[in-house]
This record gives structure tokens, C-alpha cells and sequence, in this order.
């Protein structure tokens, strides 16, 4: 990988980090806040090389609040429990009451 991927990869990790308990923030958001607003899948693809850095990849969803990256998490609904654990409602893969839990960088940060 390129040392430039690399260092976006560590930003995106950084920022989520920063994600507060019992909240969700998007792909886009965080790409947004980078400077870096048509990036979303690379924040995403950041997400799934995340399991060892010891990030809270579960709290970052899709724009609509939807669990798009739950297939990279081991077990079939892991996403999905460790929100419900941090009071997060979800309904058919998708974040109930969103704006209400939805954590922007750019605004809180």
C-alpha cells in the first residue's frame, strides 16, 4: 500500500476513536471531515482493516444509517449486538432514530 493510503487509513482510525459511546457516525462524515468528501469508500475500506487497530468500526454506518459493513465482522450479527449494547435501536439493519445518535465530526469536533 501507498504511505499516502496508509496515512489517510490512520486519520480515519483516529477519528473514530473519537466516536462517543452510544453513538454513530457515517462513512462519509468521516471522509468529509478528512477534507476529503468523495472518499467514503476508502473510509469504509479503512473500517475493515480495523479489527486489529482496536477501533469501534460499529459505530460507523452507511449515509442512511444502514449496517453495510456487518459481513466483516465475525458472526452474523455482531454489528448489530454491539449497538444494541450502547442502547443504539436497529430494525431491519438500519438505525432507528439516526439523526438522533448521529455523531458529525465536522459539528463536534
Amino acid at each position: 500500500m501507498q504511505q499516502e493510503t496508509l496515512n489517510f487509513f490512520e486519520k480515519v482510525y483516529q477519528v473514530a476513536l473519537l466516536i462517543p459511546y452510544g453513538r454513530v457516525t457515517s462513512y462519509g462524515a468521516i471522509a468529509n471531515y478528512l477534507g476529503a468528501s468523495r472518499s467514503a469508500r476508502m473510509v469504509g475500506y479503512a473500517m475493515n482493516g480495523s479489527v486489529e487497530k482496536n477501533v469501534p468500526a460499529h459505530r460507523v454506518v452507511n449515509r442512511k444509517g444502514l449496517l453495510t459493513g456487518k459481513h466483516h465482522f465475525d458472526g452474523t450479527n455482531l454489528m448489530q449486538q454491539l449497538l444494541e449494547s450502547e442502547g443504539i435501536q436497529i430494525m431491519d439493519n438500519q438505525i432507528q432514530d439516526f439523526d438522533k445518535v448521529f455523531w458529525d465530526p465536522v459539528k463536534e469536533l
